[in-house]
């Protein structure tokens, strides 16, 4: 978990609170199995997920790149 996820709102397609029924009721015996809308919101999580994970590469790439050398630079 990353610290700002417990400041910050999660984005839409996280996890939905209100449609979360892992959690077994009194008298169910039975796992629950994953109707199509909750695979495909999945899908959106693991999508954006990865999205941001790129572009998270992108920016440490940025920031720890070796410095470019100027253009007249003696050798």
């Amino acid at each position: 978990m990353i610290l700002n996820e417990l400041y910050e709102k999660s984005p839409e397609s996280y996890q939905d609170l209100e449609n979360d029924n892992t959690q077994p009721q009194m008298g169910q015996l039975r796992k629950t199995r994953l109707t199509l809308a909750q695979i495909r919101k999945l899908r959106q999580m693991n999508d954006l997920r990865k999205i941001e994970h790129t572009n998270k590469l992108k920016y440490v790439k940025a920031q720890y790149a070796p410095p470019a050398e100027p253009a007249g630079a003696p050798v």
